[in-house]
Parts: structure tokens; sequence; C-alpha cells
């Protein structure tokens, strides 16, 4: 059986710098730090990068990469309520994955250019994305609201999801990482995004909705 190659470097310190910005948060985190965790020389380390910033960049490049692949919508027939349901796992799983970003965003935003304008077409593109999974739903007749509603519910859906992670740190800081917290979140944070577009579900879609949370409701008890 031919062996994995090793990871390089380069990766090795993508990955570690990414847990320990997520664990930590990035403003708390130094090149020396990571050099440290690594095990490797600061020197060895601003070899592969200059300074933080590129090392925060390359893992943004990373990110978004997996972001576009799922800010998409179904192809050749319209949307239905299971491919909301599972965009939003999909996004919640993405932004866990990648949550310092969204705990550090005001901050990291403020001194990140690079940042700054990315992500603003990322929410862009995150509420066109909502904005015409609520349009397919309404075109099959499972959601009933004007062309200003589903504007409005489609930049909510998109606060929500953005500032879900903030919320949930705030209520519980020191239980933020546990995994059966961070399942919880997840969970909690997909209810609410969807909540935003129930009260205008009709027939069919309405019910299942209803099921959907019920049973979503009672995981979280």
């Amino acid at each position: 059986m031919q062996q994995k190659a090793p990871r390089r470097t380069r990766e090795r310190i993508l990955e570690l710098s990414l847990r320990l910005f997520n664990e930590f948060g990035e403003p708390n985190i130094t090149t020396t730090v990571i050099a440290e965790e690594m095990n490797i020389s600061p020197g060895n380390l601003y070899y592969h990068f200059r300074n933080k910033d590129d090392i925060v960049n390359s893992i943004f490049v990373q990110f978004e990469a997996e972001i576009e692949r799922i800010l998409t919508v179904p192809k050749g027939r319209r949307s239905n309520i299971d491919d909301v349901w599972m965009y939003l796992h999909l996004m919640f799983e993405l932004i866990w994955r990648y949550r310092f970003f969204y705990r550090d965003l005001n901050d990291l935003l403020s001194r990140n250019r690079k940042l700054e304008l990315h992500f603003k077409q990322i929410l862009d593109h995150k509420i066109k994305v909502a904005q015409q999974l609520c349009e397919d739903l309404r075109s099959e007749g499972s959601l009933e609201a004007s062309d200003v509603a589903i504007e409005a519910m489609a930049t909510n859906m998109v606060v929500v999801a953005t500032y879900w992670l903030s919320y949930e740190y705030v209520r519980n800081p020191r239980k933020y990482s546990e995994q059966q917290s961070m399942a919880d979140a997840l969970a909690r944070g997909c209810y609410q995004v969807l909540s935003q577009i129930g009260p205008y579900l009709r027939n069919e879609t309405s019910l299942l909705f209803q099921k959907l949370s019920e049973e979503y409701l009672k995981k979280l008890k």
C-alpha cells in the first residue's frame, strides 16, 4: 500500500493556526505562539508566511473556496424546503469550521482590507441565494410573500446565520467549544434561520416545517 506523503510545513501551519484561532480567538494568537506550537523557529514560520495577516488571508482563501461551493441552488428544478434545510446545515457546519472569522469578524474587517471586501461579497452572495430559495418556494406554491417581504426575509436569514455563533458565545463562552454544545448551537441556528420563513409557508410545506421544527426542538430540550 502506498503511504501518504507527509503534509508540508505550510499546510500544517494553516491547520494549526485555524485550530488556535478557533479555540482562543485570532487576536489572542501571535506568530510566536504558532511557531512554538509547531515546534519550529519563527524564521521557519516567516519563510512560509510574512506575518499573521498572511496566515489569516491564506485560511480565508480556503474558506472562500469552500463557501462558494455551497452557495448554489439546485440546477434544472426549483428548490424545495428540504433544499433549504440542507443548505442551512452545510452553511452552519462550514461556519463552525471557520468560526473565528465570524466570532472575530468586526475586529478582522477593521484591519484587513482584503477580508472586508471579500466578506461583503460573500454576504451579498448569501442573500442572493437565500432570496432565490424563497422565490423558488413561492413559485411552487409553498410560500406566500411579496418581493419586498422575500428580500427582507433573505437579509434576515443571512444576518442571523452570520452572527449566530457570536450570540452563542456570549450565552455560554465556557462551553463554546464543547462538541455537544457545538451540535446544539448549530441545530438552534438552523432552526432560528428557517423560522424566518416559517410564517410564510403554505400547504404541505408548512406542515413539513412544523414537523421538522418539532423534531429539532425535542433534541434541544
